[in-house]
């Protein structure tokens, strides 16, 4: 689940959820799953993830090739989009209650969504 501190509320849509559904309708459901299931393999377990930082630079042999080759048309910056959407889908699916934000690292702003673990979330 997903939570936003800044409005104090649980969200329950997907930010630009015609885009992600343009790139979804390119994947085989096997390939969306591979996704889904390598980020919530990434996420248990661990309190903090930046989604600009899970990925790595060159995609090529893994799960989130299909991304870049299929669903964006080889477009770089589309697909570091459509990949935020993907963390963004995981954690507002996910048991565990999470929170996000936009944050800077040594004065410079991370360019992905920091996402962390509530461990005493409020009420639904």
């Amino acid at each position: 689940m997903l939570y936003s501190i800044e409005s104090g509320q649980y969200i329950e849509h997907l930010p630009h959820e015609d885009d992600f559904n343009r790139w979804r309708s390119r994947l085989t459901d096997d390939e969306f799953q591979a996704i889904v299931n390598e980020l919530n393999e990434r996420i248990s377990g661990d309190e903090i993830h930046t989604s600009s930082w899970i990925p790595g630079n060159d995609w090529s042999g893994t799960v989130y090739d299909p991304i870049y080759q299929r669903a964006c048309e080889q477009d770089p910056n589309v697909s570091g989009l459509c990949f935020g959407l993907f963390m963004w889908f995981v954690v507002q699916n996910h048991p565990d209650v999470w929170s996000f934000g936009r944050y800077e690292k040594e004065g410079v702003p991370i360019n992905g969504i920091t996402y962390f673990r509530l461990h005493n979330p409020p009420p639904r």
